[in-house]
């Protein structure tokens, strides 16, 4: 076994009978994580280089304080009101597309108190599955990626916004989560070296946030000298099937057997599950971000600017802005209005922070995987007895990749999965 200038590991098609999975970002690398573990024979297919999809320049949360899905109360209204502002924070670009229309009335049907009550607690059960289990990564990868746990702050300009963050609270700490809610000056007082202009804010103690790019590349090494081979920039071009079995993956570098299939490519997992006659609800929702190389006087917490709809991201001097939900297609064109909105809130919230606009030709943007009711996709299709779908985590994967991983390894066993994942099932809206 080689590894060539692409960072492939050179090996031949018919050596590839075992478990393939389909995608490189945080579910997919984490599922061959645990499935490696275990003494599975895994290739990895990416039609990347691992270090171009949404799992890489994201803000790098681990996040058990986002129990409510994104398809909540309010979610359409607020919707329609940013449908008109080009810098806006949520955006559907209306289009004639029949998965899209029906998505959007299956997220309609989603975004209400009742769905919110009984979805929460089955996020809330994977998020925390995967806060314990980062550790565990970290130990064993023995690697440093940047992580500190220090907690995430829920900030809030306006006082409306604090009073229902405050209100959030209440629900975190009756799923077990450490809050603290603070005013104006104590959360100053955790940020000395910048002035801020906020009412307050609440901090969730068992948030923790890293490097998510440095992860990725760490994982991918750690799994190719664990014996994983990775295909990278290999574009799925269809299936071989024999019945209810998927026997092999075409590609545009050959073919490549398999004896269990596991496709976790994000924005992509609908396009190819309709090549196996499987029709999955998802739409790409694109976030956009900027890492400043050095700020001299930095901010010491992560935090969500609630009120500001985007995030702010330190590790040591470097700083990342982002956010943003655009649901326009499979595309990566970057609306500069969009980030210009993302730096405004930021300076809004943090006076005393100097940095400049972000540069046009260097604002990273990425597709996150959007279900219609906020949960992922975990699991099999009664279409196929050696297919398992892992994805559509929307804006959570790094915080619910180690436990979809976990569970997706699982289920290729047949074992009982470390928690009820009858709520992820992919087949729900069929």
């Amino acid at each position: 076994m080689s590894t060539n200038q692409n960072g492939n590991t050179e090996t031949t098609a018919s050596q590839n009978a075992g478990i393939t999975i389909i995608g490189a970002g945080i579910i997919g690398l984490c599922s061959a994580y645990y499935l490696n573990k275990k003494g599975c024979k895994v290739t990895v297919i990416e039609c990347g280089n691992i270090t171009d999809g949404c799992s890489f320049g994201n803000m790098g949360y681990m996040s058990p304080s986002h129990f409510i899905p994104l398809a909540s109360p309010g979610i359409i209204a607020e919707g329609i009101r940013y449908m008109l502002n080009s810098s806006s924070p949520f955006y559907i670009k209306p289009r004639l597309d029949t998965d899209l229309v029906k998505w959007a009335f299956r997220f309609w049907k989603s975004s209400n108190a009742a769905t919110v009550k009984k979805n929460a607690p089955h996020l809330n059960a994977i998020l925390q599955l995967s806060r314990h289990l980062i550790n565990d990564i970290r130990r064993d990868v023995n690697a440093d990626f940047d992580m500190q746990e220090i907690g995430c702050l829920m900030m809030c300009k306006g006082q409306k916004a604090l009073e229902h963050e405050f209100h959030m609270a209440d629900d975190a700490e009756r799923f077990g989560l450490k809050v603290e809610r603070m005013y104006a000056q104590e959360v100053q007082d955790l940020e000395p070296d910048v002035e801020l202009n906020i009412a307050g804010a609440v901090l969730f103690k068992d948030d923790c946030h890293f490097d998510p790019g440095k992860l990725m590349k760490l994982l991918h090494i750690h799994l190719a000298k664990a014996g994983v081979q990775f295909r990278l920039n290999t574009t799925v071009t269809g299936f071989e099937r024999n019945g209810k079995y998927i026997n092999a993956v075409l590609t545009d570098k050959g073919k490549f057997d398999c004896d269990q299939l596991i496709i976790a490519a994000g924005s992509w997992l609908p396009v190819l599950s309709k090549m196996l006659g499987v029709h999955l609800l998802l739409q790409p929702g694109k976030g956009y971000s900027y890492t400043y190389p050095f700020v001299e006087k930095n901010i010491r917490y992560p935090a969500i600017l609630v009120d500001g709809r985007c995030a702010i991201t330190p590790w040591g001097n470097r700083l990342r802005i982002g956010g943003t939900m655009e649901i326009s297609g499979l595309n990566n064109k970057v609306l500069v209005k969009r980030m210009q909105g993302i730096y405004e809130s930021a300076k809004t919230f943090y006076p005393g922070l100097q940095i400049e606009m972000p540069p046009a030709d260097n604002i990273w943007n990425g597709l996150r995987p959007v279900t219609p009711d906020g949960l992922p996709y975990i699991g099999k299709v009664t279409a196929y007895e050696n297919l398992v779908f892992a994805g559509g985590h929307a804006m959570l994967g790094i915080s619910q990749g180690a436990g979809t991983g976990k569970l997706v390894s699982e289920i290729i066993e047949g074992k009982k999965t470390s928690i009820d994942t009858s709520a992820f099932a992919p087949g729900r809206f069929s």
